[in-house]
């Protein structure tokens, strides 16, 4: 060193080199610089590297990094590192690679070349991360946004559909303004349910007591919900939803819920059928004021025999009975799967 000049950089002891390369969590291998079979050969390989593929040292070193690979690796990546490393230029790329037994990961790689003081190369190393996490995250993520799609464009549909049904059930516009504004209001309620849950489906009794919680009176109660856990994805809830709502409309303005005595029971199941699984609920009014048949089909009753019986293939019952309304209906359950 001059009197003008700077201290030579201090070059780091390989020891402790090593030691920081040991302890990294990233997973490290060095391969010989040979490209043709059987090389490149590995050379070195870290703790990190043992612990994402489930190999010990001794299994691996001297092998080809190509055995980590499988039938699910994709050729196309495997083709561009290839001409990436023949040029002599770093590769950066995502592969699914094979553990030792056999379970697949997504590894990210970025690949190097190590050259000696004449521009040589003489190593490859490739600092490897296991992605798989994040890969099932993305494809999650991509389909919450295909599904989210696919509920707005229904959204609308439905929106559009409330809105023309209920222009021509109402009898003035204060009736249709309210009568609209309460339908779009409980078609929100199901969206929330629905956002509220990773999978985008809501328990049926749920739905029920989003509707009829604020009508019921625990002592007695007005309000028996009975039957058991039940699941339903959102092309279901929807326009259940609706129906739960119309039939809750229904019962405080003119049924069971309008009298103090009145009660209401809704009770369902699940049964296995030679066509599939099928939820039987039945909505049953009791001691309500005395049942009069409707002079004119309602919105209520156009979404029961029209939206339930023709977008969900529901199969719907309606009996105007002395003590109450009756309502049975049907609907085709997803297959578990």
């Amino acid at each position: 060193m001059d009197d003008h000049g700077d201290a030579d950089p201090i070059r780091p002891d390989l020891s402790v080199l090593l030691a920081a390369v040991e302890a990294s969590g990233e997973a490290v291998l060095i391969t010989s610089a040979d490209l043709g079979e059987p090389g490149p050969r590995i050379e070195y390989v870290n703790p990190a590297f043992t612990r994402m593929t489930g190999y010990e040292v001794r299994e691996v070193v001297g092998r080809s990094p190509r055995f980590l690979q499988g039938p699910k690796t994709e050729a196309a990546v495997l083709d561009r590192m290839r001409a990436a490393l023949a040029a002599g230029e770093p590769f950066q790329g995502e592969a699914v690679n094979y553990r030792k037994d056999r379970s697949t990961y997504v590894v990210e790689w970025l690949i190097t070349p190590i050259r000696d003081p004449d521009g040589r190369i003489t190593r490859w190393m490739s600092v490897q991360r296991d992605v798989t996490a994040r890969h099932a995250a993305e494809g999650r993520q991509d389909l919450l946004v295909k599904e989210l799609h696919h509920r707005v464009r229904n959204t609308l549909a439905t929106v559009q559909a409330v809105l023309s049904a209920s222009a021509r059930s109402a009898g003035d516009l204060a009736e249709f303004q309210r009568t609209f504004t309460a339908r779009i209001t409980s078609l929100a309620k199901t969206h929330t349910l629905l956002t509220e849950d990773h999978a985008q489906a809501v328990p049926f009794e749920r739905l029920l007591r989003s509707e009829l919680q604020p009508y019921d009176d625990p002592r007695p109660s007005r309000v028996t919900l009975r039957g058991p856990a039940v699941v339903l994805p959102s092309e279901l809830a929807v326009p259940i939803g609706m129906a739960m709502h119309e039939l809750t409309t229904n019962a405080v303005r003119h049924g069971s819920l309008k009298d103090p005595d009145g009660r209401l029971e809704v009770i369902w199941s699940v049964e296995e059928r030679q066509s599939g699984r099928v939820l039987h609920w039945t909505w049953n009014e009791h001691d309500g004021p005395p049942v009069a048949l409707p002079t004119r089909e309602g919105f209520g009753q156009q979404l029961l025999n029209g939206v339930l019986s023709y977008r969900i293939k529901a199969k719907v019952e309606i009996a105007f009975d002395p003590d109450g309304l009756r309502v049975s209906i049907d609907i085709p359950l997803p297959s578990q799967g």
